[in-house]
């Protein structure tokens, strides 16, 4: 039985390298033979052979563009079209990319080149992202690296090389909880305006976690395909609150030659949000919150319920003393700031965008992009969530790793030392440029 048993894995072996398809056995739950990259191709392998991981279809699919970047090669394929999704599932069974991608636009031919596709519309996407909001946490868990002279740091990668000038740099960006709680909370500043500004229902947004470390939010109306860059520039500069007038103009009276501007804010759209949002600041703020805000004024703390009642209130701006026109502004702009919402904002204007396909595994972390319901945003825990491997366990060497979660299970923090991880958390970390499969 035990020589049956050698000659059958061997056979598999023998048939899956003329196939050209990694195979990786475990014995005891540990990877045995190929290198770390060969072991998450073949956990990405898997997952795509298996009709339990069929990707769902995007809305009219046969009028879009679909590309995907390739495992091993490195290069991305693009300009493809399938009448049946059920067609490209076998590709992505076939080919195993590292990540796949469909366009937010809707083609007469996608197969085409771009001149030549016949743009119909594209559904207005956004990307929040824990890499477009400042946190403290990347100091302690992102890393760079200068590829020409090999200066080092942590934190957010500068644009240009301190020392040498260089522009390019090898970087570890990891996910923190804290990373993905700050990205959260863009989301729900970016839904609150969507359905309570824009007038979307629920039911029109689309939210899903990315796969790595942030959100996207799809509106997909018809509405609203056929919106051009500009147009989709004003929603852009609407939610970053780019762009607000926030001093009316008075007719000039006969004796002075200039309009006077005085300072007011009305009861809907930015004004509003300013107005409940210079309330909610008035009424926890101490003196650090105003020196923060570049505010000196002590009067915003002193008479801050007669401030509430009667500026933000009842709308009498004027005559509150100690309180003058710039100071308003000053604060107003420090609250435009809190409640702008941070999105990479050329995905949003880009008509012709490709982005992250539902359902779909992320090279840089094994984690799937996932959909769920608006209204869950606060309990979805993409770490549980969207894991993609939920079976087996592998020793792995880690060169350095923070403390993280993974389907419920708290790990780390590793510091050059083999472990035996879930398969989940290993694809993570190998991915991650932090950890290889132990010999």
């Amino acid at each position: 039985m035990t020589l049956l048993l050698v000659m059958l894995v061997y056979e598999i072996l023998r048939v899956k390298v003329k196939l050209g398809v990694a195979y990786i056995p475990f014995i005891s739950g540990q990877c045995m033979g190929l290198d770390s990259r060969e072991f998450v191709y073949q956990q990405f392998s898997e997952f795509y052979s298996d009709p339990a991981n069929a990707v769902p279809a995007p809305p009219l699919a046969h009028q879009r563009e679909f590309g995907y970047l390739m495992f091993r090669e490195k290069f991305m394929v693009r300009h493809r079209r399938f009448e049946q999704i059920a067609n490209f599932r076998v590709v992505l069974a076939d080919t195993v990319p590292s990540d796949v991608y469909h366009s937010c636009a809707y083609y007469d031919n996608p197969d085409f080149d771009m001149d030549k596709k016949g743009w119909i519309g594209s559904d207005v996407v956004f990307d929040i992202d824990a890499d477009h909001i400042p946190t403290s946490c990347n100091k302690m868990h992102d890393e760079f690296r200068c590829v020409t002279c090999s200066f080092e740091g942590r934190g957010t990668t500068p644009e240009v090389c301190p020392c040498c000038g260089a522009t390019k740099f090898e970087t570890k960006i990891w996910a923190c909880e804290l990373c993905i709680a700050s990205a959260r909370d863009e989301v729900a500043k970016l839904l609150d305006m969507l359905e309570n500004d824009f007038g979307f229902a629920q039911d029109e947004v689309r939210v899903f976690f990315s796969g790595h470390r942030g959100y996207h939010i799809h509106l997909e109306s018809e509405t609203i395909r056929s919106l051009d860059a500009m147009a989709r520039r004003e929603i852009v500069d609407y939610v970053t609150g780019l762009g607000l007038s926030l001093l009316e103009k008075n007719k000039p009276k006969p004796q002075k030659k200039h309009s006077v501007k005085k300072f007011n804010l009305h009861d809907y759209g930015w004004n509003r949000r300013l107005k409940r949002g210079m309330q909610t600041f008035l009424e926890t703020a101490l003196p650090a919150d105003l020196k923060e805000a570049g505010l000196q004024n002590k009067a915003l703390l002193e008479s801050k319920e007669t401030i509430i009642k009667r500026a933000i209130n009842e709308g009498l701006w004027e005559g509150i003393q100690g309180v003058s026109v710039q100071t308003w502004l000053k604060l107003a702009e420090h609250i435009r700031q809190e409640q702008a919402t941070k999105i990479d904002t050329v995905v949003t204007t880009d008509i012709h965008r490709l982005i992250r396909m539902n359902g779909t595994l992320h090279g840089k972390t094994g984690l799937k992009k996932v959909e769920f319901k608006s209204k869950e945003l606060q309990i979805f825990d993409p770490f549980s969530e969207a894991v993609a491997f939920k079976k087996g366990k592998v020793k792995v060497l880690v060169s350095d790793a923070p403390e993280f979660r993974m389907s419920g299970e708290t790990l780390g923090p590793y510091k050059n030392q083999t472990v035996e991880l879930p398969v989940a958390a290993a694809v993570l970390l190998i991915c991650k440029k932090r950890a290889e499969v132990a010999p």
